[in-house]
């Protein structure tokens, strides 16, 4: 396996004897790793010359698969130059030594900080020859100062100033062991905030499968280069890692006005021991009951006798995990050596009541959409069931949209329209087909055909087609934006549904109200709905946009007006629960849900002699592909209003 680009330079200034100054050659090479792909705007780089952004996926690149976690960067180019790694020698600094010695040390930096961001940490040192960037001569630098500052203040940002934490220099004589740790433990702290404000704090796949949004979540080596180089301005350019969106602003605004002083909790300092679990037993116990205000043994019962004061029983491991989830641990409910080490930490973190934290989830998911939504875009808030269409950075039109319904949710993920159909053939999904079809077909063969569909034959499979019309289920336009979900937006034949207040009535798609104004606002202007309309019944037309559309679903059930008003919307989903649980806010879930694992799909085979009935009306066109497949939603147990 070939060195990547990064590495092959840290590998190249190794050899030559770590020369060069360290943070200049460290920005240098973090602006030519950035630069050598395609990139969305980024929140740092739009207002800063240092250096570009890290390797995002590209806009129009699918979205990665449904079950697996969101990718942090698009895989490396195939073009690069690989070399094969030598053996690093050891720097004969002690100083560098040591920091080398920390950075090989497999002992954890901090609990969520991942293996690729350990990595491209090291190769960052080694650019400087493994020297401190934010200590000098036993004290931080301006550059440390201000990343510490503003590290003091993730709580502005909805982020947990506990999960970065930045050491204290004593006023004796540090060692190299020291000087090392406390340089290294505030770049992870730097790495690991720029990662969150970016949207990686959450394991999405864990959430639903259906909410895919590509994250853009910056390279540590990328990061570290700009803001170690950045001086006392260092605070104010990691701040710029988390959305600027005007929604997001206010609902960080409104965080910040509830928000109360909290008086910062004890540290609790415990003995040696080993870890430990329910049912064990240990003198350190009584310190935890005392630190969490727990009563000094747990009460008898008629069955049991009162337990002992040094139990680790079920109240004990429910309040070490709720601390646990609190700072940012895995929340397992055993006392570890990361927790112990929490422990000693003052708890700083701010103790958000259950109203801030719907705002703190409607933050989050503004991490999801990219730094710049685009200056054309569309917007479709899910639970409000609105519809927005913005042109030169202004709303141009908004309207009336019917979305997922409970069982059969809308994604929540960015995608581009490219291209619309007029007069659109609808083929009948899969699940549709076995539940609802076939068993018709197998009681009438004529069923289809008196509903005005088509059924198509080949080599043994069936599937069904509506052709164009005023009954098709799509209406009489869709407007197409490729996507792992097969989902899009369309027409419906069921307008009266627009008017009811609850309207997550579909399978999946948006259906639009309204479509042909929809499409004045984003079609190109030799399309306007007048010529549109003339083509209705006159076959399938396909017209391609002049420039892709960002389309953005989105799942927003905090949101403030343009007059500054605050409305909270129903959780149609139960996301915002399962991420409370997640960010271990009060009112979360009591686990994360996962949706069941997807079934494959297979064809539908019936038997050529149970065709014969259908085959005079049945279609010999090869069968397209299904309009939107949703082949892990539950059975439908009534007739819908309207398939799609």
């Amino acid at each position: 396996m070939g060195a990547s680009r990064s590495a092959s330079v840290a590998i190249a200034a190794l050899l030559a004897g770590w020369a060069g100054h360290a943070l200049p050659l460290r920005a240098q090479v973090a602006t030519e790793v950035a630069s050598t792909a395609p990139s969305a705007p980024d929140p740092v780089a739009q207002t800063d010359a240092i250096a570009p952004a890290a390797q995002p996926m590209p806009q129009d690149a699918p979205a990665p698969p449904e079950a697996s976690a969101p990718k942090a960067e698009a895989p490396p180019s195939t073009t690069e130059t690989t070399v094969a790694a030598p053996p690093a020698p050891v720097p004969t600094d002690p100083l560098a030594a040591a920091v080398a010695a920390r950075l090989a040390d497999p002992a954890p930096l901090l609990p969520r900080l991942t293996t690729k961001d350990r990595e491209a940490m090291q190769a960052f040192y080694a650019l400087g020859a493994f020297k401190p960037v934010w200590v000098q001569d036993g004290a931080f630098t301006p550059a440390a100062k201000a990343a510490a500052a503003r590290l003091a203040r993730a709580g502005e940002d909805g982020l947990d100033p506990s999960a970065y934490p930045v050491p204290v220099l004593g006023t004796t004589k540090l060692s190299e062991a020291d000087v090392a740790a406390a340089d290294i433990k505030i770049s992870a702290a730097v790495a690991l905030y720029a990662r969150d404000a970016r949207g990686g704090r959450i394991n999405l796949a864990n959430l639903s499968r259906l909410i895919t949004p590509t994250l853009d979540l910056p390279a540590a080596d990328v990061v570290l280069g700009r803001i170690a180089s950045a001086g006392p301005g260092a605070g104010d350019l990691l701040q710029r890692y988390n959305p600027s969106q005007p929604g997001y602003l206010a609902l960080k605004a409104r965080l910040n006005r509830n928000e109360a002083p909290v008086a910062e909790a004890a540290a609790l300092r415990l003995p040696d021991g080993p870890v430990l679990k329910l049912g064990m037993r240990d003198p350190r116990v009584p310190l935890l009951r005392n630190y969490f205000s727990l009563e000094t043994r747990t009460a008898g019962t008629l069955d049991a006798p009162p337990g002992e004061p040094d139990a680790y029983d079920a109240e004990v491991a429910a309040a070490v995990k709720a601390f646990q989830r609190r700072r940012g641990l895995p929340a397992t409910g055993n006392l570890t050596a990361p927790t112990v080490v929490a422990l000693a930490a003052p708890e700083t973190a701010p103790r958000h009541e259950e109203s801030d934290g719907t705002l703190l989830v409607n933050m989050e998911r503004w991490r999801w959409l990219p730094a710049d939504l685009g200056r054309d875009y569309v917007l479709v808030n899910i639970p409000e069931f609105r519809l927005r269409v913005v042109r030169d950075g202004r709303q141009r039109d908004e309207t009336r949209v019917i979305v997922g319904k409970t069982e059969s949710p809308t994604p929540i993920f960015s995608g581009l329209m490219d291209h619309a159909v007029v007069n659109p053939s609808w083929n009948v999904p899969p699940s549709i087909l076995k539940n609802e079809f076939l068993p018709a077909l197998a009681r009438d063969p004529g069923y289809a055909a008196r509903r005005g569909y088509e059924v198509v034959y080949r080599n043994g499979n069936i599937s069904v087609r509506q052709p164009p019309g005023e009954r098709n289920a799509l209406g009489f336009i869709k407007f197409m934006f490729p996507n792992n979900h097969a989902v899009y937006l369309h027409d419906t034949p069921n307008r009266s549904l627009f008017s009811a207040s609850q309207r997550a009535l579909s399978h999946g798609c948006v259906r639009v109200d309204d479509p042909f104004r929809f499409a004045d606002s984003v079609l190109p202007a030799e399309w306007p709905s007048e010529r549109l309309k003339k083509m209705i019944g006159k076959g399938e037309r396909t017209i391609r946009l002049n420039e892709k559309l960002p389309v953005h679903l989105a799942y927003f059930t905090a949101t403030t007006d343009e007059f500054g008003g605050y409305r909270t919307l129903p959780d149609l989903y139960g996301h915002d629960a399962r991420m409370k649980a997640a960010l271990g806010l009060p009112g979360g879930a009591a686990a994360v849900a996962k949706l069941p694992p997807e079934p494959k799909r297979k064809p539908v085979r019936i038997a050529r002699p149970a065709l014969d009935p259908l085959r005079a009306t049945a279609s010999r066109a090869p069968a397209e592909a299904y309009a939107e497949p949703n082949p892990w939603f539950p059975r439908e147990t009534r007739q819908s209003r309207g398939w799609w």
